[in-house]
């Protein structure tokens, strides 16, 4: 728990923009919440650092932003997403294939779900 709250700490100062109120970091949705965390959990298993982190994140967003990405503060967590999503690949965690798969299966997902139900993958939703 210590280990989390100093990682935290170390990313808020390092990686400028991060919606906070006080000292934590706010989320409009879960997914959001659950990006945050898997990049905190990476990093704390030393898959980058918080450094390496902040350059690829803004990196991301200028790509985005030169493609038309609205400067908002609306897609700031989907820029997050595709920063692990690269970064998984770099680092040789996941294929694109293997993302490819996933974002698939979870699209299927998601359409068989009804509202407000959580979301469960299932092998069906691979195939």
């Amino acid at each position: 728990m210590a280990q989390d709250l100093a990682s935290v700490r170390t990313l808020l100062e390092t990686v400028p923009g991060i919606p906070c109120q006080g000292e934590a970091p706010i989320f409009a949705e879960p997914w959001q919440a659950q990006v945050f965390a898997m990049a905190l959990s990476l990093q704390q298993r030393g898959v980058f650092t918080w450094h390496e982190w902040a350059e690829e994140l803004g990196l991301q967003i200028k790509s985005a932003l030169a493609e038309g990405d609205p400067d908002d503060g609306s897609t700031y967590y989907c820029h997050w997403l595709a920063t692990l999503e690269r970064l998984a690949v770099r680092k040789s965690i996941a294929s694109p294939e293997t993302l490819d798969r996933y974002v698939r299966a979870w699209i299927h997902a998601a359409d068989r779900t009804p509202h407000g139900q959580t979301i469960e993958l299932t092998p069906d939703d691979f195939g």
